[in-house]
């Protein structure tokens, strides 16, 4: 048993794994934030200035953190510098030997017209784990399955339509077949992957998971049965995804209140891309699923038969 810092641990991924980490019993779990929740957290909270390394390594050596878990939202320079800070606080902290960084989602894609601003930002911190003596890693789940089950599933994750609008009975299928195969995640089964890869002796530089596969037309098609309603479909040619274009869905218009439709319009787009690319696949060769076969995960049609009957 050792100390693990869920940094973040109070939102979306990072709640979940806190809760993951609390049931296992296998580890100490604590959470660092810049300040303490309302609503209260599962683990104790220590509130940190990722501005100040010297104070991160102090809180890192008097909590004995071995492990240190990242879930900050990896979207500004802001948030990448949090984060820099952390690795250069790892480094210092004599007991902290492993770090997660907050890599979660897909793969960064190697191309760079399908990247998007959040891949070069966590892609910094790699290169600054590269350069000390922690042990790390990073976790690729492709897509969050909970954003299809929301608000009817538990998930702590933010919402974010995606190809499918499923309470409005609509969808924009990225690309012209919506045949190729999609690796979904929930953030529960996230968890226990995670949990169960903080027991392995060595680390790989990236881990993947995931806890179903499927196509879009197959969720089209299960979503269209749980309902009992057909939907209304359109596909976003290649070269119309290439423009950072999508087709509005209905529940589009409720992200504009905190990301601005141009940049809702090029990430979703980007996603679509990473879809049809095969990005958002992962392979069971050599994944956690295949390592750790004993972790029940959950199924797409589990999670869209939230929507029975609504």
């Amino acid at each position: 048993m050792v100390v693990v810092a869920v940094v973040g641990g109070t939102g979306n991924v990072g709640k979940t794994l806190v809760d993951a980490l609390k049931a296992s019993e296998k580890h100490e779990v604590i959470v660092f934030g810049r300040k303490i929740p309302e609503g209260g957290s599962a683990a104790l909270v220590f509130v940190v200035d990722y501005n100040d390394v010297e104070q991160l390594t102090k809180t890192l050596e008097e909590k004995n953190v071995h492990t240190v878990i990242s879930t900050i939202m990896m979207m500004d320079p802001t948030a990448a510098k949090a984060e820099a800070n952390l690795v250069a606080a790892a480094a210092k902290s004599s007991p902290t030997k492993r770090f997660v960084a907050s890599n979660w989602g897909a793969a960064s894609p190697e191309e760079e017209s399908l990247r998007i601003p959040h891949n070069n930002f966590r892609e910094q911190t790699l290169e600054a784990l590269r350069k000390t003596d922690l042990e790390w890693t990073q976790f690729h789940n492709a897509l969050f399955l909970d954003y299809y089950g929301l608000p009817h599933i538990e998930s702590y994750i933010t919402p974010l339509v995606f190809a499918v609008d499923i309470a409005n009975k609509t969808a924009a299928i990225p690309g012209a077949t919506g045949n190729e195969i999609i690796s979904f995640t929930y953030t529960k089964d996230l968890a226990k992957f995670v949990v169960a890869a903080l027991g392995l002796p060595k680390w790989d530089e990236a881990f993947h998971c995931y806890s179903d596969n499927a196509t879009w037309n197959e969720v089209i098609q299960i979503a269209e049965e749980t309902t009992g309603s057909k939907f209304n479909v359109a596909f976003d040619s290649v070269e119309k995804l290439q423009r950072s274009e999508v087709t509005e869905l209905p529940s589009h218009k409720y992200l504009y209140e905190y990301i601005p439709k141009p940049i809702v319009g090029a990430l979703l787009s980007r996603f679509g891309l990473w879809t049809v690319t095969g990005l958002m696949h992962v392979s069971k060769e050599g994944s956690l699923n295949e390592r750790f076969p004993e972790v029940k995960t959950t199924t797409v049609r589990e999670v869209l038969g939230a929507w029975k009957g609504k």
